[in-house]
């Protein structure tokens, strides 16, 4: 017997791939333009159910989920107010800098920006195939139940 897929099966997960992909390439585009605002969130949002799960895992503060942080700080008890806070002073502000100094060179600095790029856009696409497969496998276990209940009937 041949095995059949459906249409859905072929094109959902393929589209989504595609959207994923084409928010990549915009925020690759419009991060060397500079004009990239806050677009850089959606494709991560676009893979939000592996990215989430995957942040949760490694992020820094994935040991606050394992147990509640016992709560550290001074106590008080009875009427006395607590006491205050040390007063600090500002430092004051330095005097005009030498004449034969030199600002320091605060051009963008490229030499990283690129293994910058592949880390996001490599973590992006990753979970993105994660959910297209599981996307996939949704339909399909749909698409044989589906089979199921007409091949019973």
């Amino acid at each position: 017997m041949m095995r059949r897929w459906s249409k859905a099966e072929l094109w959902v997960p393929g589209a989504y791939l595609a959207v994923v992909v084409a928010m990549l390439v915009y925020v690759v585009v419009g991060s060397r333009t500079g004009d990239i605002g806050f677009f850089g969130v959606w494709p991560v949002l676009a893979t939000a159910p592996t990215s989430l799960i995957l942040l949760s895992a490694v992020g820094p503060a994935a040991d606050a989920l394992d147990g509640s942080a016992p709560v550290t700080g001074p106590t008080y008890s009875g009427s006395e107010p607590p006491p205050e806070p040390p007063q600090t002073e500002f430092m004051p502000e330095p005097g005009p800098p030498p004449s034969d100094w030199v600002a320091p060179d605060t051009s963008v600095d490229t030499s990283l920006d690129a293994w910058f790029e592949f880390g996001f856009l490599g973590a992006v696409l990753f979970c993105a195939l994660v959910n297209a497969t599981a996307i996939w496998a949704l339909l399909r276990h749909v698409a044989r139940r589906r089979a199921t209940r007409t091949a019973l009937a």
